[in-house]
């Protein structure tokens, strides 16, 4: 059309007006500069408002259509077409009703019902006049209804721009919604509303546990909108349109973030933070992109789609275009968080929580074309954290490594370290099939050195205890990580003078190990029986050497040989035996009333299993032997325990300390 604009067609330019800026169709920050009640005509002389016809609005429309299809259809293109007189009177008609919306106040506006659609009809026509004239040569009639139809359908499309204006800006709604101040705001309200009641707000979607109401239009006002979308694209005027619609949806959909509470915060604050407000605000991010996948970016979506259905491309980058501002922003705090580099093991588990919420975040986006980058971006943002994630997880390795301290734990009891390790791997293996991942893509990534290392570290994690070979990188990760902890124990275990508490140090550790693996499904696969079974295997090595070390010496002064001289029970020897006998046990109670056994089944083997061999050795000693001593108190001095009292001396071993145990059997007999 632009090459058939000549000096003929004074007035006439590209698009019949100059091009609103960004800055003007984002905020609606312009005014309708030349639209006024008064309509002039091509010489600027004032032209009647009121028109009069002997046609009505619905007959000038039908003959206008008509008149349309005639020259799309069959006029010889070689000459000017004839203009009958109705389309002056079409002309008329719509600049009045243009006039009239522009002047009109509240009060006063044209309701979204038959009115609304017949004026979008109106203007249909008038594109397709100036569309369909252009294909003519033109003549001094056919250049004048030209450029009188160009001038009525520019201002048209002005007036729609700024209806699409009101009927997006949300801080016009009539809705429950505090609209920040900031929020840019029309000069008037929608020329085409004069039926406040049908345009309230409704709640199109509302969750019930927050309260939200989003995005904040009613049915009605989203067909409107699709109206005046309709008539600006099939216009030319898809620029307008789009920048006017994606501006005023990114500060609704900013306000909606406000709203959740959420605030970018930059890498200065994150160095300044605790880590314990660092936390709080990885869960506000977590909230607030969760709320954007399960609801904000699909409602947009639908948005989008119910305004364009007619253009489901645009539609498509429109949403895109959105989703991508918003998500930039939410990137923005995971990349600062990965940027900072003192983060200790027990940080891991936040660093998934995030890896999973943007794995979540990468799902929502769709797999349009138009979202490709987008993808990419949070996928490369989510291997950043992914990599974090790894080196805080080896970093376990580190702290058991460097853990070299030679004081041993006291009693024996389960090592700080086993402690630590073994629930740090429980929590771990919650987010098992995450972690799973998370290392695959890292050893994915690093180059093939460091592939031949990990194929080694692969070897050596499954050749012990023959193992069943793992293909997942964080279940080899998890045995080395065991490995090291029972070589570290052991070597702790070297620490204790008392050979009888360090298997009991063993035993402690073991069984807390063994006990934790069991309760954990994800662990206990990994490590697979044979581990297990080699674990049990130990324990009770150990509890062998432990009564070897503690009680051989008691045994051997209950042995039957030895204790005869020229054929007789030699009373010196007997005494020396019954005398040994006591002062060892003594000893051990002493002793191993203080060592700790925390868990009660090992406690309670442990007993039964002293008990069944010491009571019996010493009821068989004791009843053989008594007879050699005379009654009385010299008896009693050599006889210092009955079998039950050594039952009952047993019954005190592996409690801790003896003011617990104390305040224990006050309270069984209370």
């Amino acid at each position: 059309m632009n090459k058939r604009l000549n000096s003929e067609k004074s007035g006439s330019f590209p698009r019949f007006g100059r091009r609103r800026s960004k800055r003007e169709l984002e905020t609606g920050s312009f005014k309708l500069k030349g639209l006024n009640p008064k309509v002039c005509d091509k010489n600027q002389n004032p032209v009647e408002l009121f028109w009069k016809s002997d046609l009505n609005h619905d007959q000038i429309l039908e003959k206008v259509v008509q008149f349309i299809e005639k020259l799309a259809s069959g006029q010889d293109k070689s000459k000017a077409p004839e203009i009958p007189n109705f389309v002056e009177s079409f002309l008329k008609m719509v600049e009045s009703r243009i006039a009239t919306y522009e002047q009109s106040e509240a009060s006063a506006k044209l309701g979204f019902n038959e009115e609304y659609t017949s004026f979008f009809e109106a203007v249909s026509c008038l594109s397709k006049i100036v569309n369909t004239l252009d294909e003519f040569p033109f003549d001094s009639a056919t250049t004048s209804c030209f450029n009188r139809a160009g001038s009525v359908h520019h201002r048209a499309m002005l007036l729609s721009e700024y209806q699409f204006l009101a009927l997006l800006d949300i801080s016009k709604r009539n809705c429950n919604v505090t609209v920040d101040s900031k929020t840019p705001k029309t000069p008037k309200q929608s020329f085409f509303n004069s039926n406040q009641e049908t345009d309230r707000c409704v709640k199109p979607e509302y969750d019930s546990g927050t309260g939200i109401v989003f995005p904040y239009f009613p049915p009605q006002s989203v067909a409107n909108m699709n109206q005046v979308a309709l008539a600006m694209i099939s216009a030319g005027y898809e620029e307008e349109c789009f920048i006017v619609y994606s501006g005023l949806r990114l500060k609704a959909l900013d306000f909606e973030f406000s709203n959740q509470g959420y605030e970018n915060v930059n890498m200065e604050d994150f160095q300044s933070m605790d880590w314990e407000s660092l936390e709080g605000e990885i869960d506000n991010w977590i909230h607030i992109v969760k709320y954007c996948t399960t609801n904000l970016f699909s409602v947009e979506r639908k948005l989008c789609n119910s305004v364009f259905p007619e253009h489901s491309l645009i539609a498509q980058k429109l949403f895109c275009d959105l989703a991508t501002s918003l998500t930039i922003r939410l990137l923005n705090f995971p990349n600062a968080i990965v940027l900072i580099k003192q983060y200790s093991a027990e940080k891991l588990f936040k660093f998934l929580d995030i890896y999973e919420t943007l794995r979540d975040l990468t799902s929502s986006l769709g797999s349009e074309l138009s979202a490709l980058d987008l993808i990419s971006e949070t996928s490369e943002t989510q291997r950043r954290v992914g990599e974090a994630a790894v080196t805080i997880f080896c970093q376990l390795e580190n702290s058991i490594k460097s853990d070299n301290g030679r004081i041993p734990v006291a009693s024996g009891a389960v090592h700080p370290l086993t402690r630590y390790t073994m629930n740090y791997l429980k929590y771990a293996c919650e987010y098992k099939d995450t972690l799973e991942l998370v290392f695959q893509q890292h050893y994915e990534t690093e180059g093939s050195t460091r592939r031949k290392v990990q194929k080694q570290e692969s070897k050596n994690a499954i050749e012990d205890n023959d193992r069943i070979p793992k293909t997942s990188h964080f279940s080899v990760k998890l045995m080395l990580v065991m490995d090291l902890l029972d070589a570290k124990i052991e070597m702790k275990s070297k620490f204790y003078r008392d050979p009888a508490l360090r298997y009991i140090f063993l035993m402690n550790n073991g069984r807390y190990i063994l006990q934790k693996i069991k309760g954990s499904t994800d662990i206990d696969e990994i490590m697979g029986p044979s581990w297990s079974g080699k674990r049990t295997s130990d324990l009770r090595q150990y509890h062998k050497n432990y009564q070897r070390e503690t009680w051989r010496k008691v045994l051997q002064c209950l042995n039957h040989e030895g204790l005869q001289t020229n054929g007789k029970v030699s009373k010196a020897i007997l005494k020396g035996r019954f005398k040994n006998f006591n002062t060892l046990l003594d000893e051990i109670h002493k002793t191993q009333s203080i060592w700790m056994v925390s868990d009660e089944q090992l406690k309670s083997e442990l007993r039964v299993s002293i008990s069944a061999v010491v009571i019996p050795a010493y009821r068989s000693f004791l009843g053989r032997f008594k007879s050699h001593f005379d009654s009385g108190k010299k008896a009693e001095k050599y006889i210092k325990y009955q079998p039950e009292d050594i039952e009952g001396l047993i019954d005190k071993l592996f409690e801790g300390n003896m003011t617990s145990m104390g305040r224990r059997r006050h309270k069984k007999e209370t």
